[in-house]
């Protein structure tokens, strides 16, 4: 049965694809093997991925400039890449990785436990994102409904306190959101602790009130 977590896999070469396939079987993700950069961004249109392994060296388009595009589209932008490329030139090819939007660089042959290791901490994370999504947009619906309830009640002394609650309880969940972005995209987030804090403390108060 397909698991819901997906990872796309880029290399020219078929026994790399089946490789990669094979040390990844035993985690609970979906491996979408496909051999161009250009194939890869046709699978990017329609589908969802946790990650993208990105193989540097291949005719045509090769990883950087398929990176190039994955990061210059809105929709695919914050997908993790990792660059998977052969011992010779890897530091140059390293920095090349980095610049283009990589947020790791593994040479081949990889260690398998490694590249599972890998692999695991960004499936997790993705996991960790679609769930705090799905809880924003279940909040998102809450607090429309009681907004809107609250205003339409007649005699509730709390309806106004509850009203003056949300927007501040709207803005604490965009700053968790674009902390939730942040970490997608590679990027710090030391504050999401803070921000989901600070979340739920207007949540309480909302309860209270409401």
């Amino acid at each position: 049965m397909p698991h819901d977590t997906r990872i796309l896999a880029v290399d020219d070469r078929e026994e790399n694809l089946t490789a990669l396939s094979a040390v990844l079987d035993a985690l609970p993700v979906e491996v979408v093997p496909v051999s161009s950069g250009q194939a890869a961004l046709k699978e990017l249109l329609s589908d969802d991925f946790a990650l993208i392994l990105l193989d540097v060296v291949m005719p045509g388009m090769d990883g950087f400039e398929t990176a190039q595009h994955i990061k210059a589209r809105p929709r695919t932008r914050d997908i993790p890449i990792i660059f998977l490329t052969a011992a010779g030139g890897a530091s140059e090819q390293a920095y090349r990785g980095y610049a283009a939007g990589a947020v790791d660089f593994l040479t081949k042959p990889f260690d398998p436990w490694l590249l599972r290791a890998k692999v695991s901490v960004f499936v997790d994370l993705h996991r960790s994102n679609l769930e705090l999504r799905r809880q924003a947009a279940l909040l998102r619906r809450t607090i429309a409904g009681n907004g809107a309830a609250g205003a339409g009640q007649d005699g509730a002394p709390d309806a106004a306190a509850c009203e003056g609650l949300l927007p501040e309880l709207d803005r604490r969940l965009t700053d968790v959101e674009d902390a939730l972005a942040r970490m997608r995209s590679g990027e710090p987030a030391d504050d999401l602790e803070a921000r989901v804090a600070d979340l739920r403390l207007a949540l309480d108060a909302f309860s209270a009130g409401s």
